[in-house]
């Protein structure tokens, strides 16, 4: 007889993990698979980049607060956490408002696919490195992404849908980033993903009537995990003051602005999804804007004026824009898609043109979850 499969949640390596989701893929459902392939510039993307400049880092600078951080990691706080147990309530989704259905799912689907991406660009860098700093810290990150990507597709299952994360691995388009873009972009998108879920997960401890499924309670344990990779490539990034100085500070302005509008490009294609959390999605974006900032103090020189007049009326744009370009491409009007790219273009030039506010990056970098 075989052995029973283990869940995801207890599996420490990210390519016994993957092995096991692609032996459910049968199960898998094919329409969740083709929106999770698509590449557009707010769908979750996988990266590749130089392997051999990563593996060249020398984290003598940063060794204390190295080895602090990898040894959180290792102590692997959240082994067996991400699985469904008593807390996990019955979902009704035969009976779930279709529209909430249909942008929840693309919700779960999107969020498995950005967790799933860093999966396989950290797995792939533990694979092809020789230094061991490097290679066990990204061993550790793979695990961890490799569960979120496995759970969220356990709660798709319950929909009817999941993504076929090995179809994924083998044949969605791979975009080309050097090592410094990949860590202002992965940076950024732990630190945003930290404070997005720690958002939504004060706010449904406060209004717990709006807690519409079960996946909720698990944000907090989930965000750290975010939180800690977040702390992974600021450390990184210590390594090489020339990373966060001279033009550099220009790309990080760029990775800033470009992070930030396409999370509110994001959330506004879902109105029923925040209606149903009680949350509007104009505060929601200021607070994880403001938490974000907060937190990239630790080793960014700026933060974005996401307080200046420009602002806000450059993301309604850009968020029109958007919404006119998908209208424009659906009926296939060439020119109405043309000016549609064009506003969208105007309004991110407007948004990145506000002076940014600087301050003076602390000497410790380490930070501790405080929200």
């Amino acid at each position: 007889m075989n052995a029973p499969l283990k869940h995801t949640s207890d599996i420490t390596d990210a390519e016994e993990s993957l092995a096991q989701q692609e032996a459910q893929s049968v199960l898998d459902s094919k329409s969740a698979t083709e929106v999770a392939m698509q590449n557009t510039l707010l769908t979750p993307r996988f990266y590749t980049t130089d392997f051999d400049e990563m593996d060249a880092i020398d984290v003598t600078p940063v060794r204390e607060d190295w080895d602090k951080l990898i040894a959180q990691m290792v102590s692997d706080p959240n082994k067996g956490h991400f699985k469904k147990n008593e807390d996990w309530d019955h979902v009704d989704w035969e009976n779930m408002e279709p529209g909430l259905k249909k942008e929840f799912i693309d919700f779960l689907i999107s969020s498995c696919t950005a967790e799933f991406s860093g999966c396989v660009l950290y797995k792939e860098m533990k694979r092809r490195g020789n230094n061991k700093d490097i290679t066990q810290l990204f061993q550790l990150m793979a695990r961890d992404e490799a569960r979120h990507a496995g759970f969220i597709n356990d709660a798709l299952r319950e929909a009817g849908v999941a993504v076929n994360l090995g179809f994924l691995t083998q044949k969605k388009k791979y975009t080309y980033f050097r090592p410094k873009f990949i860590y202002y972009a992965t940076y950024l998108s732990e630190k945003i993903g930290y404070a997005r879920y720690i958002t939504i997960f004060r706010h449904l401890q406060e209004h717990p009537e709006h807690r519409f499924h079960p996946i909720f309670k698990w944000f907090e344990e989930w965000c750290n995990d975010e939180f800690s990779h977040g702390e992974a490539f600021a450390l990184l990034m210590k390594t090489d003051p020339k990373l966060t100085s001279g033009f550099n500070v220009y790309w990080i302005k760029f990775f800033l602005t470009a992070v930030y509008s396409t999370m509110y490009v994001r959330d506004h294609q879902r109105p029923a999804f925040h209606a149903a959390l009680g949350v509007d999605p104009d505060w929601y974006a200021h607070e994880v804007f403001t938490k974000t900032s907060k937190l990239s103090e630790q080793i960014f020189p700026i933060t974005l004026d996401i307080d200046h007049p420009r602002w806000q009326s450059g993301l309604e744009r850009m968020q029109k824009a958007n919404a006119d370009l998908a209208k424009a491409t659906e009926e296939g009007r060439f020119l109405a898609k043309i000016g549609a790219q064009v506003r969208a273009v105007s309004a991110f030039v407007s948004l990145i043109t506000i002076p940014a506010r600087k301050h003076k990056v602390p000497a410790s970098t380490r930070l501790e979850p405080a929200y």
